[in-house]
């Protein structure tokens, strides 16, 4: 595209409860880091894409909260970033349905997440979780977001944006739509399962000793870390040679990702020694690092109608950059637009 648009970091996680440390290593993290003066940031509670399967009203309400908690916990400014949750701001559900006439079905059977997400009985599955990738276009699309920072289960996704974005604008022949990156960095944007290294750790996942969760305290961290699956082989003197060794693998990662140094650095710091010796210090430094998140979280989740006036006030904001876009999106597709400017 020969258009510049402006640098617009948009993302988002949906509000489904338990959030882990891989939400954590793999999005929360870093949002917190892209907030300076070169980027303009929107950081969304995707709520709309949770009920793409039945959630129970009050729970659902409960991990919005939740989950804006853990954003401002982890880094996340609502001053200098816009936190805002979907459903307050009516642009991602129009722009959603234009943008599903622009995608193809072919584009959507494509979608891995989907067939995961579906398993077997794919005919029993919502309407919304097959072309929910629309809607995420959608959601990024409503910003002329530019940058999308996620985690490599979701790269998919934005190269789909992408396509729906190009077809959009050779379609009616502008270049409207920026065609945004993803952007996939660190030791562990993939944080696998602490029970088995060839899963993605999960907060679906039925095993709460599969994971690390967010408001966990330190005794449980201790202990899931000290009976996290490895194998009885020493670590290696090079990274390379945990390579069929996953849940090994796992394990390094995440401390290299906590620590902010490069795997091979930890491996070549505890090359030779037994995973006896490697749990408690990777144990100790998930306390230390995930402690003051935590008590950051229980002390907002204190404040509920706090916690609603900043994503009220972050809504606000996002309509405000969203409305104008979606209001040109109307006048190219050509629909008529008769209501007062707004």
């Amino acid at each position: 595209m020969s258009k510049t648009f402006p640098r617009r970091v948009f993302s988002g996680i949906q509000p489904s409860g338990n959030l882990t440390l891989g939400n954590y290593l793999g999005a929360l993290r870093r949002f917190g880091e892209m907030q300076d003066a070169e980027n303009e940031a929107l950081f969304c509670v995707v709520d709309m894409h949770a009920i793409t399967v039945w959630q129970d009203p009050a729970k659902l309400r409960s991990a919005i909260r939740e989950l804006t908690a853990a954003f401002i916990a982890c880094g996340i400014d609502p001053q200098r970033s816009i936190l805002f949750n979907q459903s307050q701001v009516p642009a991602h559900a129009e722009l959603g349905w234009i943008l599903s006439c622009i995608a193809r079905i072919g584009w959507l059977n494509r979608m891995t997440q989907f067939k995961d997400k579906a398993g077997k009985d794919r005919e029993a599955a919502s309407v919304g979780l097959y072309s929910y990738p629309t809607l995420m276009a959608a959601d990024i699309l409503a910003y002329h977001a530019t940058h999308v920072p996620v985690g490599d289960d979701q790269k998919q996704h934005v190269e789909l944006t992408r396509d729906i974005a190009a077809k959009f604008n050779h379609d009616y022949g502008i270049e409207f739509f920026p065609l945004p990156e993803p952007v996939i960095e660190g030791a562990a944007t993939r944080v696998m399962s602490l029970r088995d290294g060839t899963k993605k750790m999960s907060k679906s996942d039925p095993s709460d000793m599969s994971r690390i969760n967010l408001r966990d305290d330190a005794d449980a961290i201790a202990q899931k870390i000290r009976k996290a699956r490895t194998d009885p082989d020493p670590l290696p003197e090079r990274y390379a040679d945990l390579e069929s060794r996953p849940e090994a693998r796992n394990l390094v990662n995440i401390y290299a990702a906590l620590a902010d140094e490069e795997p091979d650095a930890v491996v070549a710091s505890f090359a030779g020694r037994p995973f006896s010796e490697f749990k408690p210090a990777l144990a100790e430094l998930a306390v230390s690092h995930l402690a003051p998140i935590t008590a950051r979280i229980e002390e907002l989740l204190a404040d509920p109608a706090g916690i609603d006036r900043i994503l009220g006030e972050g809504a606000d904001r996002a309509a405000a950059i969203a409305e104008p876009i979606l209001d040109r999106t109307r006048e190219i597709v050509g629909f008529v637009n008769s209501r007062p400017a707004r």
